[in-house]
């Protein structure tokens, strides 16, 4: 006959497992800060180029409920801020956190606020999306933004780097989107297909094939895709 006492130990570790289990619900999606470039060997010998990125850990600040909010999804955090004001002071107060970076993700979660999430949400061989802000090119003329031609460098050409006729007398104006010099980069950019080479559980890093919109130290957001 089994003792009380050993019945009650057994039932706690059942409720931590449980719990553990839970603690990162069905989410994967982590926020994280592109670290660089490298390559990596396969099995067979072939290198790789891969994006190590600095993935979570994330803490769930709020969750959006089908019911209550017309959509499902949820929120998630990275990183520590040092200041807050008093409108994030009282939405982060549940999830008792203060992060600098908070993004909402469009997937179901049966957690709750507060829950942790690191890099094992993800495995070696799952696809990904990734979404960050492109490097700023600053203001770039037609040949470099739009992959224009350059005119003929000799014969008394005028015509070296010019962007060329911009539209006739009628309409007597220029329609929106047309290819000319401006600003360039700066834009958010996602990646789609990307593939998770490796996982590093114990320094938080993932490592991304191919390579991540964003400059060196940029927050992206990484979704895993169905």
């Amino acid at each position: 006959m089994a003792d009380k006492s050993d019945n009650q130990t057994s039932a706690k570790d059942a409720d931590v497992a449980s719990s553990e289990t839970t603690a990162t619900g069905n989410i994967k999606a982590l926020l994280g800060r592109k670290l660089g470039m490298t390559q990596v060997f396969t099995d067979k010998g072939v290198a790789r180029a891969v994006t190590l990125v600095e993935a979570g850990p994330c803490t769930v600040t709020g969750i959006r409920s089908e019911d209550k909010d017309g959509y499902e999804a949820v929120q998630i955090g990275f990183g520590t801020a040092k200041h807050i004001n008093k409108s994030q002071e009282g939405h982060l107060k549940k999830s008792k956190s203060q992060p600098s970076h908070i993004r909402e993700v469009r997937q179901s979660y049966d957690g709750k606020v507060g829950d942790s999430i690191d890099v094992e949400v993800f495995e070696v061989g799952d696809k990904v999306t990734v979404t960050g802000i492109s490097k700023g090119k600053g203001f770039a003329g037609t040949i470099k933004r739009h992959n224009f031609s350059r005119g003929p460098m000799s014969h008394g050409s005028r015509n070296k780097r010019r962007p060329g006729s911009i539209g006739s007398m009628y309409p007597q104006k220029i329609f929106k989107g047309k290819k000319m010099a401006g600003r360039m980069g700066g834009d958010r950019v996602t990646v789609k297909n990307l593939g998770i080479e490796a996982v590093d559980s114990d320094n938080k890093i993932l490592a991304i094939s191919g390579a991540v919109p964003g400059r060196r130290g940029e927050v992206v957001l990484i979704k895993g895709q169905k």
